[in-house]
């Protein structure tokens, strides 16, 4: 959910901001393509903010960007406890390491990718799914900043290739970002092919997030949520987890290969 104060300080600096140009509802809501019942739903509360109203609005109203980045605040404020410090860990990273065992990292997923897999958890609305996939979209803003951290991802060879004929279509979309984004000098995705049965990554998923102190954090991911992991000793045990799984994968070349031959084979 949207953080509600946050979100009434975004109505109030729309409404304030449309009347500074001397704009009528009517007049305002031609401009960014919404109706003038709309534009009062949203400026009274009883529509939800939209990413594109105020990316709009921004523009006619020349903002600078002033609302969608409140809105950016809106939503990280609307996350849940446990997961704001992660957040936060994630955006100061100069190093992110994500081993993940059956799905494509968050940080890399494509926006069908994502959709598909947030509209798999049935107890969801379609508010608030649309809300997760905005946040995870945004999330993924880390990796193209001027000042990017060098992101490495270690996947299973299993997850590239698990799709049946209605999701193939994804997947090679998916498959072929990675490898796009795989050729970025600060991104790095390495695979576990299918002959390495078994070893101690296929217990859970994990990240690790270096800051510019040096010190790491992990976050650990289950069904319910996550949890985040600064104690030395544990951290500890991840980064030696994290050692094991990345030696058992292949070489970014040799990864970006398998990647391109699982997208020609569907072709």
């Amino acid at each position: 959910m949207e953080n509600e104060p946050t979100a009434e300080l975004i109505r109030a600096q729309l409404r304030r901001l449309r009347l500074k140009a001397e704009l009528s509802q009517e007049e305002f809501g031609r401009l960014v393509h919404f109706s003038n019942s709309q534009v009062s739903a949203v400026e009274l509360g009883q529509r939800p903010l939209d990413r594109f109203f105020l990316k709009r609005a921004d523009e006619v109203l020349g903002t600078g960007g002033l609302l969608t980045s409140l809105l950016k605040l809106a939503e990280r404020d609307g996350q849940p406890s446990w997961f704001r410090p992660w957040l936060d860990a994630e955006r100061q990273a100069q190093q992110l390491r994500c081993y993940q065992p059956s799905l494509i990292p968050g940080l890399l997923q494509t926006e069908n990718y994502a959709r598909s897999m947030i509209r798999t958890d049935d107890m969801l609305g379609g508010e608030e799914a649309d809300r997760r996939l905005a946040v995870r979209l945004d999330r993924q803003s880390v990796l193209t900043r001027p000042d990017p951290p060098k992101f490495v991802a270690v996947i299973e060879e299993a997850v590239l290739r698990r799709a049946d004929e209605s999701f193939r279509g994804v997947m090679g979309q998916q498959v072929a970002h990675l490898v796009e984004a795989s050729e970025l000098p600060h991104v790095a995705v390495h695979v576990i092919p299918l002959d390495v049965s078994l070893h101690i990554g296929l217990t859970g998923p994990f990240t690790l997030a270096r800051g510019g102190d040096g010190g790491w954090v992990g976050y650990l991911e289950n069904q319910l949520g996550g949890t985040v992991i600064d104690n030395d000793e544990d951290v500890a045990i991840l980064l030696s987890r994290w050692e094991s799984v990345r030696s058992e994968a292949m070489s970014r070349r040799q990864s970006i290969e398998l990647m391109k031959e699982v997208v020609e084979s569907w072709s």
